[in-house]
């Protein structure tokens, strides 16, 4: 009984935290486009925390807290596989460990930074220092400030939100999407480093560091006591797993948001209309699905309309919230990934290198 009471407690809690979540954007970013007297975040807030509040801890949580125990596990074969010295079995625990690292830095991180990961603030947050900064060496102070704080309020408006973060508009287009981003785990780490030296954030710096630097090692003494690998075979290996899925990584960033309409910060539609047209999801994808998250990929609409719901959460109201988009004549954006690609690599100047035009929506289309 005593766990029930807590877990009921529980599902108010997050019923109300993403319920203001919903109405946290900023009065400025909207402007004079109204929505149809019968269309409003509100509704479909009702129809989302209806589910919520009727869903179990398995559903709200377990289904991924599983997934990250499943990946978990999986480090154990990788390492066991990178002892052999034939090539095959080496290359495939070198995928293994790739898989898991992407899986807990950019899907587990991303729940954990949104408070999607677990009911508890406390542990929330110190999951959120694991995944982020010791296994993804990247900053849990810029994750919140670059994602929670800007883009999801301000998606797609230029200057905030608009992904600008992704572009290398110095590159070419095949060196950006196919080669620029397997430097990735190299050049995230000393992004951070400059930008909270540039901030003088020097106490998160210094913790930060810390962190990245302890997940390096801890990483390259696995792979040598375990797979008994020497040093330098063992940064390189690190190296190419964290690459394994960069290339696909920067492409779901940049595909569900360069590309659809753009609004400057005076003329941004209200949250349901800027988020209806300015997020787009891709198809599902076990192996993405898997390591990036729902989240990132087949519910990204879902995502930016109810950030602190789980993975798991936004695929089950994804029905709910097509419906409800669709049904009331609002974008409801997806594409294939291979349609996306094809379209950057063609439009590459456009998209990438010169700053897409602000759109002006008269009316709802």
């Amino acid at each position: 009984m005593k766990s029930d009471c807590r877990y009921k407690k529980m599902v108010r809690k997050n019923s109300k935290k993403f319920h203001v979540a919903e109405n946290g954007v900023e009065p400025e970013t909207r402007n004079l486009v109204k929505l149809p007297k019968n269309v409003s975040i509100s509704q479909l807030n009702a129809q989302v925390r209806k589910v919520v509040a009727e869903s179990g801890w398995w559903d709200l949580y377990g289904v991924d807290c599983a997934i990250t125990i499943a990946w978990l596990l999986l480090l154990i074969p990788a390492f066991l596989l990178m002892r052999s010295d034939s090539w095959t079995p080496f290359i495939v625990g070198g995928f293994f460990m790739g898989m898991t690292h992407s899986a807990f830095s950019i899907k587990v991180s991303h729940q954990a930074v949104h408070s999607a990961l677990c009911a508890s603030k406390v542990m929330g947050k110190f999951w959120s220092h694991f995944f982020l900064e010791i296994c993804g060496a990247f900053s849990v102070d810029l994750a919140s400030n670059i994602h929670i704080k800007i883009h999801h309020p301000y998606t797609n408006i230029i200057g905030l939100g608009d992904s600008s973060s992704w572009r290398a508009p110095f590159l070419p287009a095949l060196t950006y999407m196919f080669f620029a981003p397997l430097l990735f785990p190299i050049v995230s780490p000393l992004f951070v480093i400059a930008e909270l030296t540039k901030a003088n954030k020097w106490k998160e710096l210094l913790r930060c560091t810390l962190f990245i630097t302890a997940g390096i090692f801890i990483n390259i003494t696995l792979l040598m006591k375990v797979s008994g690998l020497k040093l330098m075979t063992s940064l390189l290996t690190m190296w190419s797993a964290r690459a394994v899925l960069s290339i696909p990584y920067i492409h779901v960033n940049i595909f569900q948001h360069i590309g659809l309409p753009m609004y400057s910060k005076e003329t941004a539609p209200k949250r349901l209309h800027l988020m209806s047209t300015g997020v787009l999801n891709l198809p599902r994808n076990p192996l993405l699905d898997w390591t990036f998250g729902h989240a990132i990929v087949n519910c990204h609409v879902e995502h930016h309309l109810f950030p602190e719901l789980s993975d798991n959460m936004c695929l089950k109201i994804k029905p709910i919230v097509s419906k409800y988009l669709t049904g009331n004549s609002l974008p409801y954006n997806e594409d294939t990934y291979m349609n996306r690609l094809r379209m950057f690599v063609n439009k590459y100047e456009e998209l990438m290198v010169k700053l897409p035009p602000i759109s002006e929506f008269i009316g709802i289309q």
